[in-house]
């Protein structure tokens, strides 16, 4: 006979006593029964007599005649109660019979199934033919019943997924394969000759029990162990390098317009579920990235299983986050553009599955990580700003709306800003509103989105078509300028250097003119120049490009004085060089030539009187040179196209200002580049201490 099921040991656990119980009890009532009434159903006693009978009905109909069931249970039921003794008796009888329930369980069953061979023969004989299993009653647990239930349900839930990990832990109960050079090179050439889905497995296994060989949660369980280090560099070039060449060659990539797309079958599905186990190590990788070589060979790896995690969304938005991290926060520029590089060809190539959230996570990612600027860190953030900004203009229809959310937050920043700081509204401590707009975050957005629309709305690119991120210029503008006015004190005029020279930027690359001047002619009108300097002898000279606050050291001193006043001849030419060829030259600037030749006339700084003296001769040469040329053209200011086109021929270095901006430039960069070589001096110097330090010890 064969094991009992399911159902025969839940019956014999649980209700076989009871139903012998109950058939002991009906035979016995059958013997003391008779037949039953035909129309009443009452049972007849056949040891009365006829009027015995007659006389028993007629008492009942008495008694239950003129009451109706309310009347009946008026009163209630009086229970009779216990005394002390009886309780107490009651009590000790229910102990003792739990106490030895347990324990006799075995024997009253025993018993029980004996009472049924004489009472009940038939059932006995029943039972011997068609499950004897249920008669061995002894030794049996109600718990092994439920536990083989649920396995078996899980089974039926998963079978094949079940059959595989009960043979992964039955191989790693085992003796562990131990991963070596001969074993690496053996999965590599059947890899590149005749891949299959059980190599895919195991290579994935092994690699991720390497990848994860410092943390043992995880890995106990698999069948592989990783001790050689050379089997595990061997191994990660065979996973990163061969296993998706094999992949693709056991399910080829379909080409539509320019995307990788999977074709469908059980095969397909049997891969991506090997290939999201294999995410998980991928993921390792990148949060443990060192050098630039390693994170360009991750990349490229998961760049070529990239159509694999298009499916599985959370894996595909934890792979993005962990690479644009690593675009926006490492300090080496090669590993930087390996990463854009990633992330600009699959916004590219999968536009529905990735920009957006591309886009939303370099712009939030890089708002996080340019918190602390310095000189050191600014290269690496601009480049951030470039390269996102490229991104931007992939889809510039969804650029734009993305780009609409982000400046609306910035322009509420500005105008909580601006209510705190009155007298009217006091729900920002006014003394500390000024630091939600004047920080590096909010300078270094405003000048990303500048550089956004300066590369999505260039009229050469594009072209006659009009961007839709050209509607986002006027509020940037606008936000920008209340920025640099928000605090007109001394202490911020870097900040508002900082901002103008991206209002140049804006202007030059999308050709929408930008009244600057003014807010460089503030600055002449400030108390830093109105008021006579201190004497000071500060160590150097102060930093404009990478600082937005002066310290409190530097403020009225002679050397922030002379830096102010470089800084805005500096950016006076920046700002008209842009018109130095536009036929409308001499009436944009003969109002300024005005305005700085009455304030020299008015100002007491000698240094700075010369430089604006030079400026002014320099617009005013400028003037004279579009005059003369002007003078010879036949079309009127009406003919827009040959507006355009005046003096197209001709480079701007060419021209008086021109001429004399690109001198300033090369001089700036030539003290830029001085300053950039003696920090990397300090820096080779800092390294070298560090090293012998370490020898020593």
């Amino acid at each position: 006979m064969g094991k009992a099921s399911k159902a025969t040991k839940k019956f014999q656990s649980k209700h076989l006593k009871r139903t012998l119980d109950q058939r002991k009890e009906v035979k016995k009532h059958k013997k003391l029964q008779g037949a039953r009434g035909k129309k009443t159903g009452e049972k007849v006693d056949t040891r009365l007599t006829k009027d015995e009978q007659k006389m028993r009905d007629s008492a009942k109909e008495e008694v239950f005649k003129d009451m109706s069931v309310e009347q009946v249970f008026e009163k209630g039921i009086d229970v009779p109660k216990m005394n002390k003794k009886m309780r107490k008796q009651s009590e000790n009888k229910s102990n003792d019979t739990s106490d030895d329930s347990s324990s006799s369980e075995e024997e009253d069953m025993a018993t029980n199934m004996a009472a049924l061979s004489k009472e009940d023969p038939e059932f006995y004989k029943y039972l011997q033919e068609n499950d004897k299993g249920l008669l061995d009653f002894a030794g049996s647990n109600p718990l092994d019943g439920a536990e083989s239930s649920d396995e078996e349900e899980g089974q039926d839930a998963g079978e094949e997924e079940t059959q595989h990990e009960a043979a992964e832990l039955e191989e790693a109960g085992s003796n562990k394969i131990e991963l070596t050079v001969s074993l690496v090179k053996s999965w590599k050439n059947e890899l590149r000759n005749a891949p299959n889905l059980k190599l895919l497995r195991n290579v994935i296994i092994a690699f991720k029990v390497a990848v994860h060989i410092n943390n043992e949660d995880g890995t106990e369980d698999h069948k592989y162990a990783v001790n050689d280090e050379r089997a595990f560099h061997q191994l990660m070039f065979v996973v990163l390098k061969d296993l998706p060449q094999a992949i693709q060659k056991m399910v080829p990539y379909k080409n539509t317009r320019g995307s990788r797309t999977l074709p469908t079958g059980t095969n397909v599905s049997k891969i991506s579920s090997i290939i999201k186990v294999h995410s998980g190590s991928l993921l390792t990788l990148l949060n443990d990235v060192t050098n630039t070589e390693t994170a360009a060979m991750i990349l490229h790896s998961i760049e070529q299983l990239l159509p694999y995690f298009l499916s599985y969304r959370r894996i595909l938005k934890e792979m993005l986050k962990i690479i644009v991290q690593i675009w926006a926060t490492t300090r080496e520029i090669e590993t930087q553009v390996a990463a854009f590089a990633f992330l600009h060809s699959a916004c590219k190539e999968f536009k529905k599955s990735a920009l957006e959230l591309v886009l939303k996570l370099t712009y939030s990612t890089f708002i996080k990580s340019c918190r602390k600027t310095n000189i050191r860190s600014m290269p690496l953030i601009n480049f951030q700003k470039n390269s996102a900004a490229e991104l931007f203009g992939i889809d510039e229809a969804l650029g734009y709306q993305i780009g609409f959310e982000y400046i609306r937050q910035l322009a509420i920043h500005l105008r909580n800003t601006m209510s705190a700081t009155s007298k009217k509204n006091q729900k920002i401590n006014a003394a500390d509103a000024y630091k939600i707009v004047y920080n590096w975050q909010y300078c270094h957005s405003l000048d990303f989105w500048s550089r956004v629309l300066s590369f999505s709305c260039n009229p050469e690119k594009e072209q006659g078509r009009e961007s839709p991120l050209r509607q986002l210029i006027y509020p940037l503008v606008q936000v920008t300028i209340g920025t640099t006015r928000l605090i007109p004190a001394p202490q911020f005029f870097p900040l508002r250097f900082y901002l103008v020279k991206s209002l140049i930027r804006l202007s030059q690359n999308t050709g929408v003119f930008i009244p600057i001047f003014t807010i460089l002619f503030e600055v002449l009108t400030s108390t830093a120049f109105t008021k006579p300097p201190k004497r000071k002898n500060n160590p150097e000279a102060f930093d404009f490009d990478h600082n937005i606050r002066c310290p409190q050291g530097y403020l009225g001193t002679k050397i922030y004085q002379d830096g102010l006043c470089e800084e805005i001849c500096d950016l006076l030419g920046e700002y008209f060089v842009l018109y130095c060829k536009s036929v409308s030259f001499p009436e944009l600037t003969t109002p300024v030539v005005i305005s700085l030749r009455r304030y020299i006339k008015t100002s007491k700084s000698i240094k700075l009187n010369k430089r604006l003296s030079n400026i002014v001769e320099k617009l005013h040469q400028n003037i004279s040179f579009i005059e003369d040329k002007r003078a010879h053209v036949d079309f009127s200011p009406s003919n827009k196209t040959e507006v355009n086109r005046f003096l197209n021929d001709v480079p701007w270095q060419k021209t008086p200002l021109g001429s004399y901006v690109s001198v300033q430039r090369e001089v700036k960069e030539e003290k830029a580049k001085l300053i950039r070589e003696s920090l990397e001096e300090a820096d080779r110097e800092k390294e070298e201490a560090k090293d012998v330090e370490m020898s020593d010890d």
